[in-house]
């Protein structure tokens, strides 16, 4: 559930002041309740509120994410996020299908279009691609969305930012378990401690959570093994300054079931065929640490140093057919994939004045490097009756590709008056590609090649306070997307190369918004433009492997509507619409027409949720989503239908003395609809559709002791 927090007044300032789902209604009449803890929203890094953020931003607490679900997936818990259009393939080996205001929909694998930030750690390499593998629901304490203009502070790749922050250590220190069995095999198992010292110079407060997961999964060739360990220890230094460090480790093994024609899908959308004839399959080991040094100057000064590195193994096989890859320029259809990371943030906060009002400024310099051993080889060995099919073959692919960002940043906010702020902000990203062909065999060129793309990236904000429970704001910002690496490693129509061809995507983007107290809780509204230039989209997608192409201009218009609030001192409710008119302004290569629907967006989606969760007996949850049909090739030849789902859950919580105990209960897909949880887009094949299971059930339990 995403919860909207409320403020508190005071000196012309504003506090985020807890999750608003969880708090009660009668502190909208008694918003300086001072022993409520302040939570700072740091998508646009001045550490501001909700109300006080001239941007669209929702903030989910990660103990919302959690109850009454089961825990496994991103999805479960950011459904409610007005504009986010998130959908579980189930599929580990692809990863979960974000996209926000239609910016990486196209995505056929991992997340593209939307950065990810984990404990302040990118997620997202300097390339644009990211994955949510690594994240661990289970010691989530909040998840920050921001969209919109703001989100190309962040640099390559912000059509969105999600940054995931691990729970804080508290006294007194807690074990927990819990467990999640449901249908298909899916089974959790969690373990997590959590503490705290104490508060002054020289206190400790750690998080360490362990999960294991497995499933046969709802399709055929589906089954998944992930186990994740994250860790969060923080060290006050001293009164002035906090030491934090960070770790986190996922080793998943995946079959991968790949699409299903429309008829396929209509026939029997849990059949697998092509996978189970190739054994498409991937494996992902990452390892990854980072700190984090944060130290207060002086009472108008402060210094955030960042650092972190990390080694991301991957293996996949695909289902390119044995004849295909007899051709010398092809690469063959086993990926193997070794990359280290790393990269830094030094940023400087200065809280100062102009004209006698305040004025804060962000400075900052940001940079993150990638190096990738990359291979492929064939899917088979032997010839004729005696080929086999699914194991690795003879070396066809031998490179090694490097790419680096380099960003310098700056941003201001102004409080002009006691009603009307101003913001503004810069970043200037450099993103460099170079790539070394090792493979050099007659008929295979030398592929070596580099690209480089620099881009200034403004925003500014306008926002009117005409009273503390309103606020207004229009924003601005010019967006920049580079090519992927994995965008760039095949050429369309199958030619040798890498796609050095593609040229970045520059969006301009424009947003104007409003924030009120309504009915007890928080409503925000918005509406939004944004005009793309260079759009890169799918050229074509067939055995796992997806080219790329520009395609001229593209625009999005939408709304955004959200509402979160609590009643009868227990009850929650939630609201999100988006409505999205995502279309090419051009025409373009291929089935590429002016006025065709983006494919992957869908034009309508709402989400509504009702539920009674007190601290402490029964609880229970009734939740609906509705999206539109959903294009799935340029021509808007095909689409996957709309459908609504509804979910309903049910738990009690028991506090035994220093004991925590919980037991709950859940059924999605309530009406046992058929529909796609998602598409591939542009598949070569017409294998769009990946099925979202039937009506499912599940159960869980946990127990926490605090000693």
């Amino acid at each position: 559930m995403a919860e909207q927090a409320w403020w508190r007044s005071g000196a012309g300032r504003w506090a985020l002041r807890g999750a608003l789902a969880s708090a009660p209604a009668a502190a909208w009449a008694q918003p300086a309740a001072p022993e409520l803890p302040s939570i700072v929203v740091t998508g646009t890094r001045v550490g501001a509120s909700v109300m006080e953020t001239p941007a669209s931003v929702d903030v989910v607490e990660g103990a919302a994410m959690r109850r009454g679900q089961p825990g496994i997936n991103l999805s479960e818990g950011l459904a409610g996020v007005p504009g986010l259009q998130i959908q579980n393939r189930q599929n580990y080996a692809q990863d979960l299908q974000i996209s926000s205001r239609g910016f990486g929909a196209r995505s056929t694998f991992g997340v593209r279009g939307v950065r990810l930030y984990v404990d302040g750690i990118p997620a997202t390499m300097p390339d644009g691609q990211g994955q949510t593998s690594n994240i661990d629901i289970g010691s989530i304490g909040q998840v920050e969305v921001l969209r919109g203009p703001f989100s190309a502070l962040y640099g390559n790749s912000s059509g969105g930012v999600i940054l995931v922050s691990t729970e804080d250590g508290v006294q007194p220190p807690s074990l927990s378990a819990s467990g999640w069995g449901g249908s298909d095999r899916t089974w959790r198992y969690g373990l997590r401690a959590n503490g705290a010292t104490g508060t002054g110079p020289g206190a400790l407060d750690y998080v360490l959570d362990l999960t294991r997961f497995t499933t046969g999964s709802y399709r055929d060739h589906s089954a998944a093994r992930k186990n994740l360990g994250n860790a969060r220890l923080g060290l006050r230094l001293d009164d002035a300054s906090r030491l934090t460090l960070v770790a986190n480790s996922v080793d998943l093994k995946a079959q991968d079931p790949l699409g299903l024609t429309y008829r396929q899908f209509q026939d029997d959308p849990r059949a697998a065929p092509l996978a189970e004839q190739y054994d498409t399959r991937k494996t992902v080991r990452q390892t990854q640490g980072g700190a984090v040094y944060e130290r207060q100057v002086d009472g108008r000064n402060a210094l955030r140093l960042m650092v972190y590195y990390g080694q991301r193994d991957t293996t996949q096989y695909q289902s390119i057919p044995p004849a295909a890859q007899m051709a010398p320029s092809q690469a063959g259809g086993v990926i193997d994939l070794k990359r280290q990371y790393g990269g830094a943030d030094l940023r400087w906060t200065s809280e100062l004045a102009a004209g006698g009002r305040p004025l804060t400024l962000v400075g900052g310099f940001s940079y993150d490097s990638m190096r990738e051993d990359r291979k492929g080889y064939q899917n088979f060995t032997g010839e004729g009756a005696g080929r086999q099919l699914g194991v690795r073959g003879a070396l066809r692919r031998d490179e090694t590709n490097t790419v680096y960002n380099a960003d310098p940043y700056v941003q201001a906010s102004w409080k002009v008056s006691e009603r009307w702020t101003l913001d503004a902000g810069l970043r200037y990203s450099t993103v460099s590609f170079d790539s070394d062909d090792h493979y050099a065999v007659p008929g295979n060129a030398d592929d070596s090649g580099a690209a480089r793309y620099r881009k200034a990236l403004p925003v500014a904000a306008v926002r009117y306070a005409p009273d503390p429970g309103l606020s207004l704001y229009a924003s601005y910002g010019r967006g920049f997307e580079t090519p992927t690496l994995n965008e760039l490693s095949y050429r369309p129509g199958g030619e040798p190369g890498l796609n050095f061809g593609l040229a970045p995507a520059l969006s301009t983007n424009l947003e104007a918004g409003v924030k009120a107290g309504l009915a007890g809780g928080l409503l925000t509204a918005a509406v939004f433009h944004a005009g793309t230039d260079d759009e890169i989209v799918a050229a074509g997608s067939s055995g796992g492997r997806t080219s790329y192409r520009n395609a001229g201009r593209t625009r999005r218009d939408g709304v955004e509507l959200g509402w979160s609030g609590e009643f009868a001192r227990h009850g929650r409710a939630q609201f999100a619409y988006t409505w999205l008119n995502a279309r090419y302004a051009d025409d373009g290569p291929g089935d590429i027409r002016a006025g065709n629907r983006i494919p992957g967006i869908a034009r309508q989606a709402a989400y509504a949720s009702l539920a009674w969760a007190p601290p402490e007996g029964w609880q229970a949850s009734v939740e609906g989503r509705l999206l539109s049909k959903i294009y799935v090739d340029d021509a808007n030849d095909g689409d996957a239908p709309g459908y609504f789902v509804a979910a309903l859950s049910a738990g009690y919580v028991k506090k035994l003395g220093a004991w925590e105990l919980n037991a709950y209960a859940r059924v999605d897909n309530l009406f046992d609809r058929r529909y796609a949880g998602s598409v591939i887009v542009n598949e070569a094949n017409g294998r769009y559709y990946e099925p979202a299971p039937g009506r499912s059930l599940g159960a869980g339990v946990g127990a926490t002791y605090r000693y």
